[in-house]
């Protein structure tokens, strides 16, 4: 874990799903319902298919996606944190969802007005996490370093794409297991603690 004032940071990346929303993706279920073995990362497998079939697939993927997007709920302390948050730093949001169904997302949990446009990347915009394309893009964007720059997310694509891109990773893991230490910087068990830890930072 390194010592650092995060609050000062010039730009923040959210991953959507599990992080800012509260965790409803059955992963599981999603896989059963697409035919996808259970021990294979999703988009990787439909991306090896053959074209028609990874299409269809893709289509019935993005049918489960956008009822789950519609449905979003935000993650608790997550609206309190970045509403402080937004004054003194930008944010983006970079997605293995489509970009199409995080703005949903984000519209449906209230924090929408806090992305500008063009700050959200989803899976057709950027190579899915765990590549760090899409930071590298926001920073680029942005016109700031991996310096200036962090990553925030539940899941270890999340982390090891901003370890990739050498920014400051942050792991909000409301399981509070922690399993990717080693990709982390900072980690947390929910946006509360989070809030807490920017506002005692001297």
């Amino acid at each position: 874990m390194i010592r650092e004032n995060i609050s000062e940071k010039s730009l923040w990346i959210f991953d959507l799903d599990g992080t800012l929303t509260r965790p409803v993706h059955d992963f599981t279920e999603i896989r059963r319902q697409l035919g996808i073995p259970q021990e294979a990362d999703i988009l990787a497998y439909l991306d090896s298919l053959p074209a028609d079939d990874a299409y269809q697939r893709h289509l019935k993927l993005a049918r489960i996606e956008l009822e789950l997007a519609c449905a979003s709920e935000v993650a608790a302390g997550v609206q309190d944190c970045l509403r402080w948050l937004a004054d003194k730093t930008r944010f983006a949001v970079l997605t293995r969802n489509t970009r199409a169904n995080a703005l949903l997302s984000l519209e449906a949990i209230g924090l929408r007005s806090l992305f500008s446009e063009g700050s959200v990347l989803g899976r057709d915009e950027a190579l899915p996490k765990p590549d760090p394309d899409g930071i590298v893009k926001l920073m680029k964007r942005f016109c700031v370093t991996p310096q200036d720059t962090v990553m925030t997310g539940d899941f270890l694509h999340d982390l090891a794409a901003g370890r990739a891109a050498g920014v400051t990773t942050v792991h909000i893991d409301f399981r509070g297991s922690f399993s990717w230490s080693e990709y982390a910087d900072h980690e947390f068990d929910n946006f509360m603690q989070l809030h807490q830890h920017l506002l005692n930072t001297p």
